[in-house]
């Protein structure tokens, strides 16, 4: 597509549906996640064939309510750590009885979801 500037920067149409189909194929491995269990973004990243864009799979699911209603609660860092600024994270998390430790994070070992 050209644009007034003149220079040329592809199908910009291509690229925004491309970037819908990996946000609703992102999606839809979370709406997997049972209750109870979470991933990390780098294991959603690895599942839809992105291993090394585990922070866009952050970038995805901070946008989610954009696509519809998804369990982005349950993912979260390799470390287990929760998103920052989301304080209601761990209690929904807590609710469907995933366990803390001590530091504060998820006890991957115990709780993390093996698809």
């Amino acid at each position: 597509m050209w644009f007034s500037d003149g220079a040329y920067r592809g199908d910009v149409c291509s690229a925004q549906s491309e970037g819908e189909w990996l946000a609703y194929e992102v999606l839809s491995v979370v709406e997997e996640i049972p209750p109870g269990k979470v991933a990390s973004y780098g294991q959603i990243a690895r599942l839809v064939g992105r291993e090394k864009n585990a922070r866009l799979v952050g970038k995805i699911l901070s946008q989610a309510e954009y696509f519809g209603n998804y369990p982005c609660h349950r993912v979260v860092n390799h470390a287990g750590r929760t998103a920052p600024n989301w304080l209601k994270q761990r209690e929904m998390l807590e609710e469907e009885g995933v366990i803390f430790k001590g530091n504060g994070c998820v006890d991957m070992k115990m709780c993390q979801w093996e698809c």
